[in-house]
C-alpha cells in the first residue's frame, strides 16, 4: 500500500517503501548518492541535517541484520569501515553512534551519526540521538548548515569515487 511522504527538500511522493524507492533509484534523495555498491546504498537524510550523517541501506528488501547474506554482510561491514573512514579523514568526525532498528516502516538500513560538540548539551549516550536528530531537524535547516551538509555529502562521495566495488 503506497504511502504519501514529505522529504526534506518540501517534494511529497507516494510510495511503498522509502527504502525502495532510494536504492532502486527511482527517488533521488537531496544531496544525491554518496556511494552505491551491488547490494547497498548510502546518502544522507538531510530532514536531519547533520553534517557527515549517513545512511547504508539495503537494496534488497529486508528488516534484519541476520537477513543479510554472508557476502551482503560482508560488503556492508567492508562499505561502512570505508565510509567511516572517509568521514575521519575527509570531515574530522572523531566519534560516530551507530544504530539501526527491525521496527521501521522501511527496511534495513544503518545510521552513521557524528558526534559534535554542539551535542554535548544533549548527554553523551545513545539515549541523545533522538534529541540531537530533532534539535538538527528543527533548529538546524537553515541555509548557512544546509551548505556545509552538502558540502560534506559531496566530500564524503569524492573520498570514496576509487572504493572497490
Amino acid at each position: 500500500m503506497a504511502k504519501k511522504i514529505t522529504m526534506a527538500d518540501g517534494r511529497t511522493i507516494e510510495v511503498e517503501c522509502l527504502s525502495c524507492a532510494i536504492t532502486s533509484g527511482l527517488i533521488e534523495p537531496a544531496g544525491g548518492t554518496i556511494i552505491e555498491t551491488e547490494n547497498f546504498h548510502a546518502h544522507q537524510d538531510v530532514a536531519y541535517p547533520v553534517p557527515g550523517l549517513v545512511i547504508v541501506a539495503s537494496k534488497r528488501h529486508i528488516h534484519c541484520l541476520d537477513e543479510l547474506t554472508e557476502s551482503e554482510l560482508i560488503e556492508c561491514i567492508n562499505l561502512v569501515q570505508a565510509i567511516r573512514k572517509a568521514q575521519r579523514d575527509e570531515l574530522g568526525i572523531e566519534y560516530v553512534y551507530y544504530f539501526y532498528n527491525e521496527d521501521t516502516t522501511h527496511h534495513f538500513h544503518l545510521w552513521m551519526v557524528p558526534r559534535y560538540e554542539w551535542m554535548n548539551e544533549f548527554g553523551r549516550s545513545v539515549e541523545s540521538l533522538r534529541p540531537v536528530l530533532l534539535h538538527a531537524r528543527n533548529k538546524m535547516n537553515n541555509k548557512e548548515n544546509l551548505d556545509k551538509v552538502f558540502k560534506n555529502i559531496d566530500l564524503l562521495r569524492n573520498a570514496l569515487k576509487n572504493y572497490k566495488r
